[in-house]
């Protein structure tokens, strides 16, 4: 992956600063695959944006990620630390089975594709409850549907059955492991496990908010001890910068 350079992920920082977390999430995928347009973007299986993401943290920051939670035991609640191997997991990418995922279940014969970024964008704006988000989520993702031996009607696809449902999110998460990470962590005071939810788009987001702040402070630092414009001082390398940064608070 080239690495984007820092002019562009400020410009990318400081878009994402109007949005929130879908919106972001489409700005950094942007930033990891500077060639494809927005729908294509929108369209890829969720693991396969999450190893993009992966990919580009590793480029911007390197592998090793840093993530705290608190123990899930309302008794204990201790503070803990860990540390993830950011190339292990972005090596996760999807395996869809060709022709799709197939579930068949009682009458119904259905193929679906793996849910994108688009479909929990449409899910989370119409869905009023997990129930109706389900359903919607399957009915957007259905390639065709069987029903007794014959084409089942747009109204049928849009009211599948929960068997039918609960199949496909279970081919789903076999298929594309990597789409939603979920991590069981072993308190180290009381032992209990507690479940930590991995959004690398939002942790991305986090490192890049950061790392936009303190390079900003490092452009104005500069600017007035040297006079240099913005576009001068981004092209140093980072080595370059910091020892004149040094030279400054020597002076």
């Amino acid at each position: 992956m080239a690495v984007t350079g820092p002019a562009e992920l400020l410009a990318t920082w400081e878009a994402g600063l109007a949005r929130q977390g879908s919106g972001r999430a489409l700005l950094l995928h942007r930033a990891a695959r500077p060639g494809a347009g927005t729908d294509a973007l929108l369209s890829v299986p969720l693991g396969e944006r999450a190893a993009d993401l992966f990919a580009l943290r590793r480029a911007l920051f390197g592998d090793r990620m840093e993530v705290r939670t608190d123990c899930a035991d309302a008794d204990c609640g201790a503070a803990m630390e860990f540390e993830l191997d950011a190339g292990a997991l972005g090596a996760v990418r999807p395996q869809v089975p060709e022709g799709g995922l197939r579930v068949e279940e009682g009458e119904w014969a259905v193929r679906f594709r793996l849910p994108a970024p688009a479909d929990l964008a449409a899910v989370s704006a119409a869905a009023v409850d997990p129930e109706d988000a389900r359903r919607l989520l399957g009915a957007r993702c259905v390639r065709s549907a069987v029903r007794g031996g014959r084409e089942a009607t747009e109204e049928e696809t849009a009211a599948l059955p929960g068997a039918v449902l609960k199949r496909f999110a279970e081919e789903a998460e076999r298929a594309d492991p990597a789409a939603e990470l979920t991590l069981n962590i072993a308190c180290p005071e009381c032992g209990a496990a507690t479940p930590a939810e991995l959004d690398i788009a939002a942790y991305l987001w986090t490192e890049l908010d950061a790392w936009a702040r303190d390079v900003l402070l490092d452009v104005h630092l500069l600017a007035s001890a040297y006079g240099w414009s913005e576009p001068q001082i981004l092209a140093l390398s980072p080595l370059r910068r910091r020892y004149y940064l040094e030279l400054c608070a020597d002076a």
